[in-house]
């Protein structure tokens, strides 16, 4: 897919149509925190391999306002065999099933994200159904998301398996992306408990955060799903991320 109409008079452009697109595609303003930092090197890959993957929505004036970037797996519909190291291991299974020649049946979505001042408009979910639409359009059989839930960080002790079980009183998901996911008819498959792997000297969390961290122990920091784990003894700090896997089934591509 190179180019189509979206809502709110966007396009959606796959960057193997506009190449000029992917460094504002990857600067573009979010609201991932500054230590969510993903391997450069699988990320350039992907958008080297799979650039007709990687998508975002552009206004009048060709300014990227949302992406979405998605690497193919091999995957046989277990939710066993996805892994519990999600978001990291995903990009490293798409390389390995890449090269190795397997049939890439499933899309798997990386980010889904909006520049600030537009989420209110809903832009998330038809991002995410822009990326639908792709993945139907190429054939896939699922679509599934490492989910980052946006309202976890407001209860970091919480397990993640408890948060996602909590529902509003009109039986959904009370964390508000994964409400968007289940109204788009996503299945919550199950926690991936490592799904993201941060780990930096203090004095780089301590630019990323703003925070003293002079502290041993699980610390509360802004942004994060779970607390940050500091030791000052050996001047380091780590970060593990838990995500959700959620899978959209596809029954056939799109005519």
């Amino acid at each position: 897919m190179s180019s189509t109409t979206a809502s709110h008079d966007l396009r959606v452009i796959s960057i193997a149509g506009r190449p000029d697109l992917a460094e504002a595609m990857l600067t573009m303003e979010s609201s991932w925190p500054a230590y969510i930092r993903p391997d450069p090197l699988l990320v350039d890959w992907a958008f080297d391999r799979h650039a007709e993957h990687q998508l975002v929505l552009v206004d009048e004036d060709d300014r990227v306002v949302a992406r979405a970037a998605s690497v193919p797996l091999a995957w046989d519909g277990d939710p066993g065999r996805l892994p519990d190291t999600g978001w990291d291991e995903a990009l490293r299974q798409s390389l390995s099933d890449t090269y190795a020649g397997r049939a890439l049946t499933t899309l798997c979505a990386l980010e889904v994200a909006v520049i600030p001042g537009y989420q209110a408009r809903n832009l998330s979910g038809h991002t995410l159904r822009a990326l639908f639409d792709h993945a139907r359009g190429k054939g896939f059989r699922n679509l599934v998301v490492p989910v980052r839930p946006n309202g976890k960080h407001r209860r970091p002790e919480l397990p993640l398996a408890e948060y996602v079980a909590l529902r509003r009183p009109d039986g959904l998901p009370e964390d508000p992306w994964l409400r968007v996911h289940a109204r788009a008819g996503g299945e919550v498959l199950q926690v991936c408990p490592a799904s993201m792997t941060i780990s930096g000297s203090l004095a780089q969390w301590r630019e990323w955060t703003g925070l003293p961290l002079d502290v041993d122990g699980p610390v509360e920091v802004p942004g994060a799903l779970t607390p940050v784990t500091v030791s000052v003894e050996h001047d380091y700090a780590v970060y593990v991320e838990p995500n959700v896997w959620v899978r959209h089934r596809f029954t056939a591509p799109r005519p």
